[in-house]
């Protein structure tokens, strides 16, 4: 199959239909079963460049071991501060920049648009790594594909994503993903955190979707329950965030009832809204969903960086 990865810049995951997915996902249980030394002439000799302007741990470190992993190495901006942008320089002119040094560029930016804005500046591929409010697009590559290994399908699950569907950009990355297959969406939020209804008018008609306020009412029936963080830092008035901080928690009296082959996921990091006592169960998948994250972001950059794979 033709690798339509090329050189190509991952801004939305809208832009991704189901043979796209389905050979990002075959493509990465063939690099997971590569030999070290063969993984390494993947991307031997190429400069990832990243500019970090919010805070991040998992992402970032997942792209720099992705690099790592298939012979890279990785160059960039994790903290504002210590930027060039601290002293008035531009989004356009640290891209442009970045650019100069780099084989493919990874930008997480508090703005809406900026990975878009980024991509249409830089001439080597951008891949957005979480633009303000809006995409996430890796992240829901990952969670698609650890759903797919975990459940051995996507076709035909009932899938819950609970807690902050207002402000949480994984949320609107996984359902505009999720539009590629027959899934029943049940979305579980306060009604202060409910999804923001003019970002999803072209998924509706794609998908079944119901939402709920009460995690109860849904939960013995999903075969997936995606759990989110109620982000303080998103939010206008504090006091708003007090009304709904520790609206859901998921703990293992809660999953007893639940169907045997559940999985748990989080795109992390958690507060309270996932307790401990579920990290040793089958049914959480949470850090495997790290690990199978690293996976997809080191083969989409193989991808990326070359046409014949």
């Amino acid at each position: 199959m033709k690798n339509h990865f090329y050189g190509r810049d991952i801004v939305s995951i809208k832009e991704f239909d189901n043979e796209d997915l389905d050979f990002l996902f075959k493509s990465t249980d063939k690099v997971r079963n590569m030999q070290q030394s063969e993984k390494r002439e993947l991307a031997r000799g190429r400069i990832l460049g990243y500019l970090f302007f919010e805070p991040s741990t998992r992402t970032r470190l997942s792209f720099e071991a992705a690099m790592a992993s298939i012979g890279g190495i990785s160059i960039g901006i994790a903290d504002v501060k210590s930027s060039s942008l601290e002293k008035g320089e531009s989004l356009a002119d640290t891209v442009r920049v970045i650019d100069q040094y780099s084989d493919v560029i990874v930008l997480r930016n508090p703005l809406d648009g900026s990975g878009r804005f980024a991509a249409e500046v830089a001439e080597k591929p951008v891949i957005n790594a979480g633009s303000g409010t809006e995409e996430h697009p890796t992240q829901a590559m990952l969670d698609l594909y650890t759903i797919w290994k975990e459940k051995g399908r996507i076709d035909g699950l009932k899938i819950g994503i609970v807690g902050d569907l207002k402000y949480g950009r994984t949320v609107y990355s996984l359902l505009y993903g999720l539009t590629n297959y027959d899934v029943e969406i049940h979305l579980v939020a306060p009604p202060l955190l409910k999804i923001r209804k003019e970002s999803i008018y072209e998924v509706e008609g794609k998908i079944r979707i119901h939402e709920h306020e009460v995690l109860n009412d849904i939960l013995n029936e999903l075969d997936v329950v995606y759990v989110t963080r109620i982000q303080r830092e998103r939010f206008p008035d504090v006091q708003e965030y007090e009304k709904v901080k520790g609206s859901y928690v998921i703990d293992s009296k809660v999953l007893e009832n639940t169907k045997s082959d559940l999985i748990v996921m989080h795109p992390l990091p958690r507060l309270d809204e996932v307790s401990h006592d579920v990290d040793n169960t089958p049914k959480a998948k949470y850090f495997e969903q790290v690990s199978y994250g690293k996976d997809v972001r080191a083969t989409l950059l193989a991808l990326i960086l070359n046409e014949k794979f």
